[in-house]
């Protein structure tokens, strides 16, 4: 069995770093080099006063330390990591673009005024567990044991389950949205028509061969249908109960 360490550094680069920075980000709070008021999204402050980096750093804090940010923290090594091990293998641009694009996204339905939410990080994460969702379908998850249900259906019962626990569920509806956005941009209309309509930039790929961030590019001609054979993740219940509060912002 590895070490932390040894399966720390196996990590994906995209998912271990933004896993890290979310980790940093909240360890800095309890440390108290910063109030959260000066990393929230507050469009007034961006456009009036020009504090742009809150267009970025909204979306590194996941909550205070606490069972919902590990589990949060848990949501990003797992779902994160399949998909870039899984269908974004040897594709790191595509996935960064994908970080990059879902952020984008809910960055600009953050901007209508009842769906606003100063820190969009929860969103961004359930983005990646849509898209997981999609790219593994016949994943068998199971619900506490007690239910289990193919993983196309999992954000569906996340948002269920806020339901019955009266959470809020803008944060998740946020990222179904960006989800779905990407995954019909950049998988359903290519099958559907033959165009691609959204493709990541070449400024994305340069940086990542610049960086020398992950492996090598060997982006397919098509990202073809999804991936069914993924072994079942039997430990999902405890996830579910994480969304079961808000997250801090």
């Amino acid at each position: 069995m590895s070490s932390p360490a040894e399966w720390y550094h196996s990590l994906p680069p995209i998912s271990k770093a933004y896993g890290t920075a979310c980790v940093f980000a909240t360890a800095a709070y309890h440390l108290g080099l910063y109030r959260l008021p000066y990393i929230a999204l507050i469009y007034e402050d961006v456009f009036y006063r020009f504090q742009v980096w809150r267009l970025v750093t909204n979306f590194f804090f996941l909550g205070p330390f606490s069972i919902n940010f590990g589990i949060r923290l848990l949501m990003i090594a797992r779902y994160g990591v399949q998909l870039e091990k899984g269908p974004f293998e040897r594709r790191t641009a595509d996935f960064l673009w994908m970080m990059i694009f879902g952020a984008l996204v809910l960055l600009s339905l953050s901007a209508i005024p009842f769906l606003w939410d100063p820190f969009l990080a929860v969103s961004l994460v359930f983005m990646l567990v849509y898209v997981w969702s999609r790219e593994f379908p016949n994943a068998q998850i199971n619900i506490y044991g007690l239910v289990q249900l193919k993983a196309f259906y999992l954000p569906w019962a996340m948002l269920a389950l806020d339901v019955i626990f009266g959470s809020p569920l803008t944060a998740d509806l946020l990222g179904i949205i960006a989800g779905h956005l990407y995954y019909f941009l950049t998988v359903l209309h290519p099958l559907a028509s033959g165009k691609y309509i959204l493709k990541t930039p070449a400024w994305v790929d340069k940086l990542v061969a610049r960086r020398r961030i992950g492996a090598p590019v060997a982006r397919p001609m098509s990202r073809g249908q999804p991936v069914n054979n993924t072994p079942q993740d039997s430990s999902s219940g405890v996830a579910f109960r994480g969304r079961s509060y808000r997250l801090g912002g």
